[in-house]
């Protein structure tokens, strides 16, 4: 019950962000505008979108948009790379943001069943969770940071991360680089790459 509620609470947490913030943050960032911030930023345009993605952890930014921006400035290569490497950057900053919490507080918050419950959940099927929810809003940040407060292995939880946010980063990218925003198929294929990644990974570690 406890590790229900702290997904709701970290949940209406972020929501609340976006539904203070959100609408200044979706009109600055438009695909047009998001490029033409990235080119204001000039040889710093690839540490810009990558601090726009790590800073999605607390802010509304409109991840995907961002990332399309980085594919049409920079490419789909380089693009894809610095949008996977923010990405992976933030779903790590939230992991590392439940640890701090520390494990006595943990229990204590959560109460021993529901804090063994969720490390349970995470530990054996906790990579589907965390690989699926990167194309997702408001997940990432609620499964990253609760991946971190039941202490997730941090391998299982990295190499779920990278399978979530490199096809996310290079699909996007990609698109992007041709100058239009993401098509409807795109989100589909945001869930289907990581999904398929994951499997392959989890079946080479065993």
């Amino acid at each position: 019950m406890r590790l229900a509620l702290w997904f709701v609470a970290l949940a209406a947490l972020v929501l609340g962000g976006w539904m203070l913030w959100g609408g200044r943050w979706d009109e600055r960032f438009t695909f047009d505008g998001s490029v033409k911030w990235l080119e204001g930023a000039g040889h710093w345009a690839w540490a810009a979108g990558f601090l726009l993605l790590v800073g999605d952890l607390l802010l509304p930014v409109p991840g995907t948009i961002v990332i399309s921006a980085l594919g049409y400035v920079y490419g789909a290569l380089l693009g894809g790379a610095v949008a996977s490497a923010g990405l992976v950057a933030a779903g790590g900053s939230g992991y590392g943001l439940g640890r701090l919490f520390g494990e006595r507080f943990a229990r204590r918050w959560l109460g021993d069943r529901d804090y063994e419950s969720g490390r349970l959940l995470f530990g054996k099927g906790g990579g589907w969770v965390v690989a699926l929810s990167r194309a997702l809003p408001i997940l990432p940040e609620v499964i990253s940071c609760t991946a971190g407060l039941v202490r997730m292995p941090f391998k299982r939880f990295v190499v779920s991360l990278a399978c979530g946010s490199v096809p996310m980063g290079f699909l996007f990218a990609a698109i992007g680089q041709t100058g239009h925003e993401a098509p409807g198929w795109a989100f589909g294929l945001s869930l289907a790459l990581p999904a398929l990644l994951w499997l392959a990974a989890s079946r080479i570690s065993r």
